[in-house]
């Protein structure tokens, strides 16, 4: 899903997606739910990043879609990925009413 004009090369969208999909699939949930718009969603796997922020494949029982959470500082470099996806998980959380895990756990 990466375009041309992305800081990103494949092989890193290939490895966060994975891992976020992998590792913290709630975490594509409650982010896709709060921030995405999709409050009806029953899955969300992250599918792709770029520039303009987290796009997330969402389930409902409309079928799929998929919804993008933009990144509220300009992101550039796979280290700054981590902490505004860090940061998504605490706003969906704090919007949600869940009690986030500790920082360890990230």
């Amino acid at each position: 899903m990466s375009n041309a004009t992305s800081p990103f090369t494949p092989e890193v969208v290939a490895a966060v997606t994975a891992h976020m999909n992998t590792d913290h699939p709630e975490d594509n949930l409650l982010i896709a739910r709060s921030l995405g718009g999709a409050p009806d969603a029953t899955g969300a796997t992250m599918a792709d990043v770029s520039p303009a922020g987290a796009t997330f494949r969402v389930t409902s029982g409309d079928g799929e879609r998929d919804v993008t959470v933009p990144w509220a500082v300009e992101v550039t470099e796979r280290a700054t990925i981590r902490h505004e996806v860090v940061r998504m998980y605490h706003e969906a959380c704090d919007a949600l009413g869940v009690t986030p895990r500790g920082a360890e756990d990230h």
